[in-house]
């Protein structure tokens, strides 16, 4: 090993002297770069080679490159680079190479090779590497656009381009991303091709030499990619893709035309087809003189958006399903939300919109979301009786759904309705028991703001003994904060002695009666420890912050001291697992006076 490491330090020493002699790097920079470099060769010679180990012996050489690129610019020296720069890079790409081959699943190793290539002017190597990476990695379309791009950009070769896109549909024949990244190429081609044809045409150039194929300069290859991409996937988004591509170039309005047609013969049974064909009629030129006034934007404007419900209501008879009601109800609200100053505009597309969402609504087709969205522009231009229709024909077409039920509620809380309570018990039946914590929460939130307070208690009686678990506690936590605040802690402490063998319990509803013990003028010592004792039942084997806490507790004003020696003994007889640990560490550092009151 020494003997190729000694070889390869050898190798480098014409190029270092160069370095010193044109003034680049000092006589001990030279020293130290061949000490780095020997160290690094020695892990690069190792038995056991480590990823690692490349990578720290290629990022060193790119670093000397760079410090040459930044000290030649400050010299303004740029001779004998073939001497100095080239064996750098030529060894760079060996390591690669090396790395390559002995972790050939490493992607991103792959990738950065290319990046090197790119940055350094080697793109000769930049084949090679695709090459070698792709026998590797062919299930990976996305290599093959990169290296297609890369031949197409880089070396621009639209041939070598061609070649592997038709390689990558090879073991990609339906990959959408890959059609159409093709059938980019060919239109920049032919692209390219148009512009060297009118550049030699203005320089009163013969084109005799060169072969300019109408055909290809009109985009048949594109065309023959897209009836090739269209034969194996039928689908109307991706046809609509390869339209949006074929219309950035302005010379493909004969296709573009002949997509359009296919796109209306063969793909009307897809919304998505109608929503694109309405879309368009927005592009539609205006009348001239008309424009100048705002009030003339704003009627040319509606004028276009007519023109798209048009084509909307078309799609809607054509295919009544939900999707295309989504897709018209979605361009109306577009629509509503841009700015306006023009307020007929604004009232034109709010009318437009509540009609839509009441058809699709009468269709049974109005997705969930849009109720949301229906019951805001309702109340917000002040018509009550109108969303609290909406509010009850939204549970009724989703009664099921928590958050339909939640947002019609709160809605007719908001108006003030006199159905509120009796829809609250219709909603608990309907929906799914284990989702209907938000429900619960809502109904005592109103209750406490609108019903009396036995009404309200009889609520949350009826909340805690739910068989849902999450519902229980929740409600038990909430039934002793509205004990408290309406009646004190006598009333609090009422609840709490009624509630406290009815489990399940979470550990909050008992450190919120401890807190509540503890807000008194003067807090019982015996009652917190009812309370800890009570609570350590429940959670003692596992939670070492309480029996700390308890710990504390005795510690404190009202506490006795020498009961901490017999609290400790139970914890470390109790607690299981990981928190004795812990609870031995937290205790260790309150004994020396390093933890806080509030753990």
């Amino acid at each position: 090993m020494a003997e190729i490491v000694q070889q390869r330090i050898e190798e480098r020493i014409p190029e270092l002297e160069q370095l010193e002699r044109v003034g680049l790097f000092t006589k001990k920079e030279v020293k130290s770069i061949i000490k780095k470099s020997t160290a690094l060769e020695y892990k690069m010679h190792r038995l056991m080679l480590n990823k690692e180990d490349f990578i720290a012996y290629i990022q060193y050489e790119i670093n000397i490159l760079e410090l040459i690129k930044k000290r030649r610019a400050h010299i303004r020296y740029h001779f004998k680079r073939e001497e100095i720069e080239y064996p750098i890079i030529h060894r760079i790409n060996s390591v690669f190479r090396r790395a390559t081959n002995k972790w050939k699943d490493d992607v991103q190793l792959w990738l950065s090779h290319v990046a090197f290539c790119k940055k350094w002017a080697t793109k000769g190597q930049i084949s090679k590497v695709f090459s070698a990476m792709l026998a590797i990695h062919p299930d990976k379309p996305a290599l093959w656009i990169m290296a297609a791009k890369s031949e197409l950009e880089d070396r621009n070769s639209s041939e070598s381009s061609r070649h592997l896109f038709l390689r990558a549909l090879r073991f990609h024949p339906n990959n959408k991303k890959v059609y159409q990244e093709y059938f980019r190429m060919e239109l920049l081609h032919c692209e390219k091709l148009r512009k060297q044809k009118n550049e030699l045409e203005d320089a009163e150039m013969t084109t005799g030499e060169y072969e300019f194929s109408p055909e290809i300069l009109s985009g048949k290859l594109a065309e023959v990619v897209y009836r090739d991409a269209t034969g194996k996937i039928n689908d109307a988004e991706f046809v609509i893709s390869l339209l949006n591509i074929a219309a950035i170039f302005d010379f493909t309005k004969e296709l573009q035309d002949s997509i359009l047609q296919d796109l209306q013969t063969n793909y009307t049974e897809e919304s998505v087809t109608w929503d694109f064909m309405a879309k368009r009629e927005l592009e539609a030129a205006g009348a001239g003189e008309e424009l100048r006034s705002a009030k003339g934007q704003a009627s040319d404007i509606n004028r276009r958006e007519e023109r798209c419900c048009q084509v909307y209501e078309e799609g809607v008879k054509s295919l009544p399903t939900e999707s295309m009601w989504t897709w018209y109800t979605a361009f109306c609200l577009e629509r509503l939300k841009r700015k306006t100053n023009v307020q007929e505009l604004k009232e034109k597309r709010q009318a437009r919109l509540l009609g839509v969402l009441q058809r699709a609504h009468d269709s049974s087709l109005l997705k969930e979301d849009y109720y949301k969205k229906w019951l805001q522009i309702l109340l917000a231009s002040g018509d009550g009786e109108g969303a609290a229709s909406v509010a009850m024909a939204a549970t009724q077409r989703f009664s099921q759904s928590v958050s339909v039920w939640s947002l019609s509620l709160q809605t007719l809380m908001q108006l003030g309705s006199g159905e509120v309570g009796r829809l609250f018990q219709d909603a608990l039946t309907h929906i799914n028991p284990k989702e209907s914590l938000p429900l619960w929460q809502l109904q005592v939130q109103w209750s406490a703001a609108n019903q009396s307070p036995e009404e309200t208690e009889a609520i949350f009686k009826r909340g805690v003994l739910s068989a849902v678990a999450a519902v229980a506690m929740e409600m038990k936590e909430s039934y002793l904060d509205w004990s408290y605040s309406i009646g004190g802690y006598k009333k609090a402490r009422k609840t709490f002695t009624s509630l406290q063998e009815s489990r399940p319990f979470s550990k909050a509803f008992f450190t919120r009666i401890i807190q509540i013990e503890k807000e008194q003028k003067t807090p019982k010592m015996n009652n917190l420890r009812d309370y800890y004792e009570r609570a350590l039942q429940e959670f003692g084997s596992s939670d070492d912050d309480l029996w700390l806490q308890y710990i504390q507790e005795e510690l404190g004003a009202f506490g006795q001291p020498e009961n901490c020696g017999k609290i400790h003994w139970r914890a470390m007889k109790f607690l299981e697992g990981e928190s004795v640990e812990r609870f031995i560490s937290k205790y260790t550092l309150l004994q020396t006076g390093h933890l806080g009151v509030d753990l």
